[in-house]
């Protein structure tokens, strides 16, 4: 039924090539995973003709979603999963490839996360191996220049800069009791942090989920009190929070 529905966006001429990506790709999945579908297009499909293809497998689907890019989520029927199809630009994602693994740009977290998809891509169509091509492109060691300049962004980032780092914010976000700012600067920490220990390993982010036990299970390097330290840091009070994130900050450089 996989394979069906994937073959249902070959005939389109927009598409360049096809691929199962996320969890599934990289045998995470568990039953609440949805199918993560790349559909790699030079132009727009029609969203009526999108919508045509989805209403063969499903009756509870939203079509041309603009939330988190351009894309369909549906709930095919007889195979019991959730599809979430999204359409990735050719030339937005060899760009993409490009900027981070040729000429090293560091993002603010996250920086290698869509080169993690890229490499666990289980494609299903590429007639004329550009994904292939792509991948086999990062199929290279981890740049040495990547590596310092996601370390040296994101611990700016962290506590280093002078002003305004996320330390500083969340320090005054606590002084206000202003709990929603602790909470996305808390975030925006760690996502850094998570950056930096990923660079550090030379391993390529995965993204936003089970961190920690990936983490453990793929870094040869770790932090003093890794765990602790996180699974602490969401279980105390706000003012104590700084501490910890202190602490975080002086272990993680101990390692770099």
């Amino acid at each position: 039924m996989i394979n069906e529905i994937i073959n249902e966006y070959k005939p389109f001429s927009q598409v360049e090539a096809i691929a199962i990506g996320g969890s599934s790709s990289a045998h995470s999945s568990d039953e609440l995973s949805d199918i993560d579908t790349y559909v790699f297009i030079e132009q727009s499909i029609p969203i009526p003709e999108r919508e045509k293809l989805v209403k063969k497998y499903s009756t509870k689907y939203e079509v041309g979603g603009e939330y988190f890019g351009s894309g369909d989520e549906f709930f095919a029927d007889r195979l019991g999963q959730q599809f979430d199809v999204m359409f990735w630009n050719t030339e937005w994602f060899e760009n993409t490839v490009e900027n981070v693994w040729d000429k090293h740009y560091p993002s603010n977290g996250y920086t290698t996360c869509f080169l993690y998809t890229l490499k666990n891509f289980d494609i299903k169509y590429d007639p004329k191996g550009w994904l292939k091509n792509l991948q086999n492109r990062i199929d290279t060691p981890y740049p040495k220049e990547l590596r310092d300049n996601i370390i040296k962004r994101n611990m700016m980032l962290m506590k280093d800069k002078p002003f305004a780092s996320y330390y500083e914010q969340i320090e005054k976000a606590v002084k206000r009791n202003d709990e929603n700012s602790v909470n996305h600067r808390v975030s925006a920490f760690m996502a850094s942090y998570f950056d930096v220990l990923f660079a550090k390993n030379e391993l390529l982010h995965p993204g936003e989920k089970r961190l920690v036990n990936f983490a453990i299970k793929n870094c040869k390097i770790l932090p003093n009190d890794f765990e602790e330290n996180i699974r602490e840091l969401f279980n105390v009070k706000n003012d104590s929070k700084l501490d910890i994130l202190a602490e975080m900050t002086k272990n993680l450089r101990e390692i770099l």
